[in-house]
């Protein structure tokens, strides 16, 4: 490997998944996977196979469609969770086995109530056995960072006997700081036999708001890996974003004299669909993918701004494949120039895909005077309902000062039956979700609903998100977007029980993985 190269390990599909609301059907997981092998990241953790059947057919389904990455699958130090891990993965052009052990005292006392010797002998049998299996294999001793240095530097150096050839160094609740993670990194360096042979990994936890700086300071000790996710999802407060430590690295690269692989034109497209497919926004001020990321209010800024970009701007909106630049698109426009601008912006699409696309670009045009890249965007992201699925096939709904709310739908069922119901509520939005229920059937409270205007003009494309928590726990998010903003709100309500329903469905396996 080039030691001028960081690789980007990414855990979307497994770590950001498994947080409440981000959860995705095998269809979006694909999906996904290949943005994010447009994107260029050098492996993708596709998800832990023993969870459910639905991970299994999932990582097998990236597995076989994803050829220029590595795909890994995660597993416990388990001889069962390794070896369905391998026949997940193992129709991947470049398989990878992922394996870890907790090493912490508290771990190994309350969680795994396993002594330091019957760990370190787990970790010799299961690094053993994946490397039997596949030849490439990463290790991570779960909750590193409050590890006791001589049995982390031990187990580390059992891993690399055992033929591991990536050693992942997780924070894994996000309890340490630059100075302490990256002391820790130079460490294991100094002391860990056979360091030389193995890349060094981070995975960082946003705890305390310092995942990528953490993950910074573990490259600048000798890292050459940041395991890290699309907008920073996670378990609790995330995980290091990898927008936010690719364009650190692409920005500083005459401090850090590192780089990646990543296109980072496609970062930006890549937060965007996340977002479509979760239904989970990103907050407007957040890194280099927010709404206000290259926004200039302030008369000083915009003054600097107009004389010279550099002034207030370090990056260029349009190096992460941002743009606001509208476009020469209306109703009487055709396919081919609709097919030429998508292309512009970084969407492959097949001819099938552009005939779906247009209809509903033609639909929008309608509507709006001027169609700009984020209303296709969005057009595009959309998609069709997947099957299986409710979709809403049309509503009317009263509303006013004199008048009571009141809302009906026709939503055509999972069995392709066209159903029809009213709801009254408090208002619109109220009525219509009362009117959803009465078909659907699924109980559940509404926990968040928020809405966002992504594009521009008067007649702008409104994007709703909606979060909900089940009767059985589970918490899902949905989204929708249209330029009527109650139409927007019923779209992203079934979204949501839509989720809900998939989620319902799935065998979860009562242990998920916490590094």
């Amino acid at each position: 490997m080039d030691p001028s190269t960081v690789k980007i390990f990414d855990t979307t599909l497994r770590d950001g998944e498994q947080a409440p609301g981000n959860s995705m059907n095998l269809a979006e997981k694909v999906r996904m996977a290949r943005q994010l092998e447009r994107l260029g990241v050098d492996v993708i953790e596709a998800g832990f196979p023993i969870a459910s059947p639905d991970d299994f057919a999932a990582v097998q389904a990236i597995a076989r469609e994803c050829h220029l990455l590595e795909v890994c699958a995660l597993c416990r130090t388990l001889e069962k969770d390794i070896r369905m891990a391998w026949d997940a993965v193992k129709d991947a052009e470049k398989p990878r086995l992922h394996t870890f052990i907790a090493t912490s005292p508290i771990h190994m006392k309350h969680k795994l109530r396993k002594t330091p010797e019957q760990v370190l002998q787990m970790t010799k049998e299961a690094v053993s056995l994946a490397r039997s299996l596949c030849d490439r294999v990463d290790f991570s001793p779960e909750d590193a960072t409050r590890s006791e240095l001589p049995f982390l530097y031990e187990v580390l150096a059992a891993a690399i006997e055992a033929g591991a050839d990536t050693l992942n160094i997780p924070d894994t609740v996000g309890y340490s700081t630059p100075e302490e993670f990256g002391q820790l990194i130079r460490n294991i360096k100094e002391h860990v036999k056979g360091i030389d042979r193995v890349i060094i990994s981070t995975h960082c936890h946003n705890d305390l708001g310092l995942a990528v700086a953490n993950s910074l300071a573990g490259v600048v000790h000798g890292a050459r890996q940041i395991e890290c996710t699309v907008n920073g999802i996670g378990e609790r407060a995330g995980n290091a974003a990898l927008e936010e430590v690719v364009m650190a690295l692409t920005t500083r690269k005459a401090f850090y004299n590192l780089k990646t692989n990543i296109r980072t034109a496609e970062l930006y497209p890549t937060s965007r669909l996340l977002t479509s497919i979760t239904g989970v926004p990103v907050q407007a001020n957040k890194a280099i993918v927010g709404a206000n990321a290259f926004a200039h209010e302030a008369g000083i800024h915009q003054d600097g701004i107009l004389k010279e970009r550099s002034t207030y701007e370090i990056m260029r909106a349009e190096d992460v494949g941002r743009t606001g630049n509208a476009i020469v698109l209306g109703k009487h426009s055709g396919r081919h120039a609709l097919g030429n601008r998508l292309k512009q912006l970084g969407y492959a699409v097949t001819p099938e895909q552009l005939a779906a696309v247009y209809e509903r670009f033609v639909r929008l045009a309608d509507k709006k005077k001027e169609i700009f890249d984020a209303d296709l965007m969005l057009l595009v992201e959309q998609g069709d309902a997947q099957p299986h699925e409710y979709e809403l096939k049309d509503m009317t709904v009263t509303s006013g000062m004199s008048v009571k709310p009141g809302a009906s739908v026709v939503i055509i069922d999972p069995e392709g039956r066209e159903q029809k119901a009213t709801g009254t509520g408090d208002g619109p939005v109220s009525s219509t979700f009362n009117a959803i229920d009465a078909i659907c059937t699924l109980p559940n409270t509404l926990t968040e609903y928020s809405v966002t205007s992504l594009t521009e003009g008067d007649d702008a494309l409104g994007t709703v998100a909606v979060r909900i928590r089940t009767k059985d726990g589970h918490t899902v998010s949905g989204d929708g977007s249209d330029t009527d903003i109650i139409v927007a709100s019923a779209k992203a309500y079934l979204a949501a029980l839509n989720r809900a329903r998939a989620v319902q469905n799935l065998k979860i396996h009562p242990e998920k993985p916490m590094l």
